[in-house]
């Protein structure tokens, strides 16, 4: 699934720390991905790992330390961080779509404003990735007519149709009912089996486990673990670890 590149990670984080106030949400965080490898963050609430994400594209600003994202530090001040953020999707828990609009044009408007796409182009790309994410059926509905999960999944097409590098994902299933989380993961799985490097912070263990490359528990701020999830999850070496793990591990 993963491949390493002569030319090294697609993204490393180096020494990153973040406040919020007086309190220290991220301490000296160091971890890379590399092309083509899904890597999962997993960790109790209030560990860190959402803020983490969030300064991997700077929509939280880092107090101090390195994105290195294509050789460029994105934290440096003469980095042009839009331009460098059309090639970074990402998906939130809550979607984020625009409820005035309808998928299709919820799906072309950055490309045609931001990459100056053709809007027949752009409309062809979203089309697209529309139907890889079954919801071809759809690309006139009202953003607000759909479901929770049909949301989701047009949040990553459109994420798609910018041709990132990388894809982060904030919980994508956090807000579903349950009965209609299989099929965000379903479209994930898609992804991750076609190559797309994949940064996923997520309470589905069954994900982290069977899809990801990589494993990072974060606990208090800090990377506590990391590994290939057979380690991770058959030989955890902390005890928080175990102890975060053991429902899982029971079930």
């Amino acid at each position: 699934m993963a491949e390493t590149t002569a030319a090294g990670p697609l993204i490393r984080v180096e020494n990153l720390r973040k406040s919020f106030g007086s309190h220290l949400v991220l301490k000296d965080i160091d971890f890379a991905v590399n092309p083509g490898e899904v890597v999962t963050i997993i960790g109790a609430s209030g560990s860190g790992k959402s803020t983490l994400l969030r300064c991997m594209n700077l929509l939280e600003t880092p107090d101090s330390g390195h994105i290195w994202f294509h050789g460029e530090d994105l934290a440096a001040d003469r980095v042009n961080i839009n331009r460098l953020r059309e090639h970074i999707g990402m998906v939130f828990q809550s979607f984020n779509l625009f409820n005035n609009m309808n998928v299709l044009d919820n799906c072309t408007l950055a490309p045609v404003t931001l990459k100056k796409m053709s809007k027949a182009e752009a409309e062809r790309v979203a089309r697209e990735h529309l139907d890889m994410v079954g919801l071809s059926d759809f690309v006139n509905a009202p953003a607000t007519s759909l479901s929770g999960g049909q949301k989701q999944r047009v949040a990553i097409a459109r994420a798609l149709c910018m041709k990132p590098d990388l894809m982060l994902f904030d919980e994508p299933t956090s807000a579903l009912d349950p009965e209609i989380v299989g099929e965000v993961l379903n479209v994930m799985r898609d992804l991750a089996a076609e190559g797309m490097t994949m940064v996923v912070v997520t309470h589905e263990m069954d994900f982290a486990k069977n899809v990801s490359d990589k494993v990072v528990f974060m606990d208090q701020g800090v990377i506590a673990e990391a590994g290939d999830p057979q380690q991770i999850f058959t030989n955890p070496q902390l005890p928080r670890t175990r102890e975060f793990l053991a429902r899982y591990l029971e079930d």
